[in-house]
């Protein structure tokens, strides 16, 4: 056994969501993780009015891509951009969305 590995169970018991941020991080793969669930969260974080009438697509080098159905709205939507990528990057717990484009 490691000595690291001694001195993080002589820590103590860790709970789940930790040991799993902790090997989520180390395999690199808390980034994508963490863009998949807004976009499987678009619902829940901009709520059902305007989840009927956008879908979060895909998030590129930190560009979130949504597909608006009319131009109202995609309007609407970006005049409040910053609020929604504000929204999304603290629900992240970090910087994940650094502008949305809506299209």
């Amino acid at each position: 056994m490691s000595r690291s590995s001694a001195r993080r169970r002589a820590a103590g018991p860790v709970s789940i969501s930790r040991a799993l941020d902790d090997f989520s991080r180390t395999m690199g793969i808390d980034r994508p993780l963490a863009e998949y669930g807004i976009l499987t969260g678009w619902g829940e974080l901009v709520g059902e009015q305007i989840a009927k009438v956008s879908a979060a697509q895909r998030i590129e080098n930190g560009v979130l891509i949504v597909a608006v159905s009319s131009a109202p709205w995609r309007a609407e939507l970006t005049m409040r951009r910053n609020e929604i990528k504000e929204k999304i990057n603290a629900r992240a717990g970090k910087n994940i969305v650094r502008d949305i484009r809506f299209r």
